[in-house]
């Protein structure tokens, strides 16, 4: 008798939220390590430049939600930030799966270029979607040095035809605007809260081709993913979670889930 072979993974991307953000303290080092291995096929992490030019992966402006400080992100320098606890507000956070992991990869602030290390480190395929956040009190100086670092690591500017695995999303399109003339062969992701009049036919700020619509866009006007195919764009749509709006986005086919739980909508989507 002949082996069944297994059923394809469905084409859609699987990409991790700050990390297995469900599970782990968000944009932690262990966060992102167990996404990988939890299978994700992306990392999706949020940038902000401290007051010494370093780029961190902190969602909010203060660090008063994620961490035992206070204060404004762009008024702290990274030494400042290395001294906060960015894991312990998370109940569980601390006992993550592995208990030989050291203490500092659930509670210390992430580097971006920490977790470009361990992307180019991951012995698989694993892209990066690094998302700018603005407005900021230095504007432009962002996205320089995000090709810069970008460019260290060989990810700015991809030989031939193989394309980088890092991408550029944002919710400014003054932002897309700036990486397109800066590293115009990353691909952007306009990101929307809700759909500019202007787009909603399907179009999208010039030279990008991904729309980044929350769920609730989605569940609202479900017909607007067919309008960005039409048009020839990707959609990748977030913060995915509920196992209906996985099932959603599976009837839609969109080409990418952003979710905190990318295990469970791992196996969801391939059970």
């Amino acid at each position: 008798m002949g082996v069944t072979a297994p059923a394809p993974r469905p084409a859609v991307q699987v990409v991790a939220h700050r990390g297995s953000s469900e599970d782990v303290p968000e944009h932690t080092l262990a966060a992102y390590r167990k996404a990988i291995d939890d299978g994700a096929d992306a990392l999706e992490c949020d940038v902000r430049l401290t007051a010494d030019g370093r780029l961190v992966c902190v969602h909010d402006r203060r660090v008063n939600r994620t961490s035992n400080g206070r204060g404004l992100v762009s008024t702290l320098e990274l030494a400042d930030l290395a001294a906060l606890d960015f894991g312990s507000w998370k109940a569980g956070g601390i006992h993550a799966e592995d208990p030989e992991a050291p203490d500092w990869d659930r509670t210390s602030v992430l580097t971006l270029d920490r977790l470009l290390q361990l992307v180019v480190d991951a012995g698989r395929p694993v892209q990066l979607a690094v998302e700018t956040k603005h407005p900021t009190r230095y504007a432009g100086l962002v996205e320089r040095r995000l090709v810069e670092l970008l460019d260290r690591f060989g990810l700015a500017r991809p030989v031939g035809d193989t394309p980088s695995p890092v991408r550029v999303m944002s919710f400014s399109q003054l932002s897309l605007r700036r990486m397109r003339q800066l590293a115009p062969r990353l691909p952007a992701v306009f990101l929307m809260e809700r759909v500019p009049l202007r787009f909603r036919d399907g179009a999208l700020p010039k030279d990008v081709r991904i729309a980044g619509p929350s769920i609730e866009i989605v569940r609202a006007h479900p017909r607007f993913v067919a309008r960005l195919h039409r048009a020839g764009h990707r959609v990748h749509v977030w913060t995915v979670d509920r196992p209906e709006d996985v099932e959603l986005c599976m009837t839609l086919g969109v080409d990418a889930i952003i979710t905190n739980r990318p295990g469970a909508v791992l196996r969801q989507i391939s059970g």
